[in-house]
């Protein structure tokens, strides 16, 4: 598995990671199978969160005698989710996430604790990124991230506090490229790819008799596939469209870290090997899908 610097942090990880939140909701054989499998196939980094159900416990009861082999991410901001008494994004129930999140991980220490999917309003204020500064302070975790879409994310790029940024990037969401990028090569930012195969949307038009998507930021993918794709096939386009996915997001440099969820074992070894195996696609192939983006859908917002 192929392995880069995420950023300016000195961590080594692996181009394709792997995002706890769906096994979060399934039970523990289910999850234990995935992240056994993740491990094994080379993946090194895993990015969960304090509100994926009970991803960090699954997590903390499974790996944690490989902890030190892994570049281990969580998020926080999300208090309430697990505490009906703690305030979203308050500097108390922040604090009180990392801990709650390092008790369940089974580690005394995060390699990178993101804030999750906030607001510019929040990021104004602080609180998060105060509780967030004295956990590092105390060496519970060892970088600061920002998990987010649209103006909070550039916000966050700009702002010079995070060491890492998380986004949304696929072929049918490429806000990110319009001014995000250029801002992340300039300050030498780690860059995290969520939803790299964008739920398998290109790979469903194939099938002209799919009409929904499992899950609520997904059916819009979905739309933004079929309208894309209504232009025809692609030029020297592969004939596996989740090949087509991944490699456009991975023939962008800016991107340290593509991360992919599952609940099926024998679709992350299926990822896993198209990522090996068959990458990189055709420069051509990613130049026409931005190209077609720019015509159909510069105006999309992204999906937080």
């Amino acid at each position: 598995m192929e392995k880069v610097q995420l950023g300016n942090t000195g961590l080594n990880v692996s181009r394709l990671g792997i995002g706890l939140s769906e096994i979060g909701s399934s039970d523990e054989s289910v999850a234990k199978n995935v992240l056994v499998n993740a491990f094994d196939s080379g993946i090194n980094f895993f990015d969960t969160s304090s509100c994926y159900n009970r991803s960090e416990e699954f997590f903390g009861k499974v790996m944690s005698s490989n902890r030190d082999e892994i570049v281990l991410a969580s998020k926080c901001g999300h208090a309430s989710r697990f505490d009906n008494n703690l305030e979203d994004w308050s500097y108390k129930g922040v604090k009180l996430s990392i801990e709650r999140s390092l008790k369940l991980l089974k580690t005394d220490r995060l390699d990178l604790i993101q804030i999750h999917s906030c607001t510019l309003k929040e990021l104004n204020e602080g609180e998060t990124f105060r509780a967030m500064s004295e956990a590092k302070e105390k060496g519970k975790v060892l970088h600061l991230g920002f998990s987010g879409d649209n103006e909070a994310v550039i916000w966050a790029a700009k702002s010079g506090l995070f060491d890492t940024i998380q986004t949304s990037f696929n072929l049918v969401e490429q806000k990110a490229r319009y001014e995000l990028l250029e801002i992340i090569k300039k300050n030498n930012i780690g860059l995290i790819a969520k939803r790299p195969i964008a739920n398998g949307a290109w790979r469903a038009l194939e099938n002209p008799h799919v009409h929904s998507a499992p899950s609520n930021y997904a059916e819009e993918y979905y739309r933004r596939a079929q309208i894309i794709g209504s232009q025809g096939r692609l030029k020297d386009e592969p004939e596996d469209r989740i090949l087509t996915s991944m490699g456009f997001v991975f023939g962008f440099s800016e991107v340290n870290v593509g991360i992919i969820g599952t609940q099926n074992p024998n679709h992350l070894k299926s990822n896993v090997k198209t990522f090996n195996d068959s990458l990189p696609i055709s420069k051509n192939t990613i130049s026409e899908l931005c190209d077609r983006y720019d015509n159909l859908g510069k105006d999309w917002e992204q999906r937080t």
